[in-house]
């Protein structure tokens, strides 16, 4: 819309289903949802640049949770790394620190830890909507 072209979401190929309890770390390409509870950490592989990773609202998850697109709506205890995108769904509960590119986080979401953007600057730079001047904030 409006000439921003979205990219698609790569297909969600894997499923921890409800009742399901995994001990051990996840290592996926595209698309992983998460319904039961993981005991290891939730990774992305090396490979896969643009992946998703869907923690629902009953979900568990106590380890590492890493990918370009996440989100969440369950428990996470343990640090999150979101290359692109991290959403933050009203039930979601993260008990651990959290890098992000962008961020989206909806009322009732609870976080423990620290958030941090990826690109972090002391100052960052404003562009002038006015001009094409730089100014350091």
């Amino acid at each position: 819309m409006f000439g921003v072209k979205k990219k698609k979401q790569p297909p969600i190929r894997s499923l921890v289903g409800e009742g399901m309890v995994v001990d051990g770390n996840l290592c996926f390409n595209e698309g992983l949802r998460v319904d039961g509870e993981v005991n290891g950490d939730v990774t992305a592989a090396d490979d896969a640049a643009h992946s998703i990773v869907v923690i629902s609202e009953n979900a568990r998850v106590h380890g590492k949770v890493k990918a370009s697109h996440v989100i969440i709506n369950g428990e996470v205890h343990g640090p999150v790394h979101c290359s692109e995108f991290l959403e933050l769904q009203p039930k979601a509960r993260v008990t651990g620190d959290i890098r992000y590119e962008m961020l989206e986080m909806h009322a009732g979401a609870v976080l423990g830890g620290e958030l941090k953007p990826l690109r972090q600057a002391d100052k960052p730079a404003l562009k002038l909507a006015a001009s094409k001047e730089v100014r350091e904030a």
